[in-house]
């Protein structure tokens, strides 16, 4: 057999076989990169029930499309729901066909609620890019601060006062709640973590400090 005919045939199938895992890898990126392979705030809720549907950690029962109801007991509850109304209103605003929040919370008696736990259920149901984007988030508002402190003190002062604990942060992607409600006794019996569009940040930081008046 003609040496050099050997060594292209062997080259030829070389080559065709890096063509092929090229090709194989390109996809897995364009997979692993999809917008649809993780639903956030601005896409459609089709594409967030799908991406729900599949999620192992949600695993929504039969009927649930984008609210998401867990319960083991009436003391012990976790719901996940993506919303087209945007964090903080009740009414639509912009495109009605894209989901603008997305909310982790819980209530467990048993258990209580702390902010690192919704930070858990945050990494567990996100990639690790969102996670990464919460964690280096800023800090934009903080509560109860000082002022509300001291009001809570007051006789007539209302129990939110000291009875709210959360955050705003403003992450390079996406916007982040987290708050948790304290009973009389200090512990946190509810709370909830919601991921929302960069836009409604501001509004949503007037609301909470018109809550400061309470």
């Amino acid at each position: 057999m003609n040496y050099f005919k050997v060594e292209n045939f062997k080259g030829a199938k070389m080559a065709i076989a890096i063509t092929l895992l090229t090709q194989v890898s390109m996809q897995i990126a364009s997979l692993v990169m999809s917008p649809s392979a993780i639903a956030l705030p601005g896409q459609s809720p089709d594409e967030v029930a799908d991406w729900i549907k599949t999620n192992p950690v949600l695993t929504p029962a039969k009927g649930e499309r984008l609210l998401i109801r867990k319960s083991d007991t009436p003391a012990r509850r976790f719901q996940f729901q993506a919303s087209i109304l945007s964090v903080g209103t009740v009414e639509k605003s912009g495109d009605a066909n894209l989901i603008r929040s997305e909310q982790i919370s819980f209530f467990d008696i048993v258990n209580g609620v702390t902010k690192s736990r919704l930070e858990e259920s945050l990494r567990s149901i996100y990639n690790p890019e969102i996670m990464r984007d919460y964690a280096t988030a800023s800090v934009v508002y903080a509560y109860p601060n000082a002022a509300m402190i001291r009001r809570s003190q007051a006789k007539n002062a209302s129990p939110l006062l000291r009875a709210l604990n959360g955050q705003l942060r403003q992450g390079k992607k996406y916007a982040y709640w987290v708050e948790v409600l304290q009973s009389d006794r200090g512990k946190a019996n509810s709370g909830q973590l919601t991921i929302f569009e960069l836009e409604a940040l501001p509004r949503m930081q007037q609301k909470l400090r018109d809550r400061e008046k309470f």
